[in-house]
């Protein structure tokens, strides 16, 4: 697969599958779906589902596909996978793949996704999709897994999750458009006299530091992260045997 995030959740395995394959729960956790909907589908084949995902402020594509599941595996894990096609010609993309995989241990469950599509428009639509939409869509994957870590974890809602992300970027924002700009401010030096040379000193001092703390340091641990995702590791790159039964199913 093209694009791989793996996180470890400290949650038993039947409450992180639930959370992952309701699609009312999923909807609230994944940044990259306003909408999952289970479709009636015919006896006999796998399951059949929509989705939609708000690509702008005022656009949202949908598309369908299909999904198959493997929960009886002889190692004690379990492998959900799905097939998905967007026929909405603003849609970058055309159909996707992917699959979640659940390896239980001692402490919690590993959970690796990983995931391809085939981007449209041609060659802008290849460069698009390598310059900027492939890049953010592994950012909100991650992202969206470690929202999903503080819900099981800690308890934290993944609407809340959201607000306090928000409120933590708020804050450094500001602390970036206070202090930046006072960096260049050495005529206001005289206003504090005999005492200006050492403001001169500490001013720009303590302008860095806090600059530095607002761009590098970690998020807290109330806020979703996605550097705290890995990349998915080589030996869960080939796609599941459940991934390869769906392309038949077009």
């Amino acid at each position: 697969m093209s694009l791989g995030m793996e996180t470890h959740i400290c949650a038993d395995l039947d409450t992180v599958w639930a959370r992952t394959q309701d699609p009312d729960a999923h909807r609230r956790w994944d940044l990259r779906f306003t909408a999952i909907e289970e479709l009636p589908g015919a006896a006999g084949e796998p399951r059949r589902f929509s989705c939609t995902a708000r690509v702008l402020p005022f656009l949202t594509v949908s598309g369908t596909g299909h999904a198959a599941d493997e929960t009886d595996r002889p190692d004690g894990t379990r492998t959900s996978a799905v097939r998905f096609f967007a026929p909405h010609p603003l849609s970058l993309i055309a159909e996707a793949r992917g699959y979640w995989r659940y390896v239980p241990d001692a402490h919690g469950v590993r959970l690796v996704t990983g995931f391809d599509y085939r981007p449209r428009w041609g060659a802008f639509g290849a460069v698009a999709d390598r310059v900027l939409f492939r890049p953010l869509t592994g950012w909100a994957t991650a992202w969206s897994l470690d929202r999903l870590r503080l819900w099981l974890e800690r308890g934290i809602t993944p609407e809340r999750a959201l607000a306090n992300w928000l409120a933590e970027l708020t804050v450094r924002a500001l602390v970036l458009t206070v202090c930046l700009p006072g960096l260049g401010l050495e005529s206001l030096l005289t206003l504090f006299g005999s005492f200006a040379d050492t403001v001169a000193y500490l001013c720009p001092l303590l302008l860095v530091v806090a600059i530095s703390l607002a761009l590098f340091t970690a998020p807290l641990g109330c806020t979703p992260a996605a550097r705290r995702c890995e990349r998915e590791t080589a030996g869960e790159a080939r796609a599941p045997r459940v991934l390869r039964m769906l392309e038949q199913y077009g």
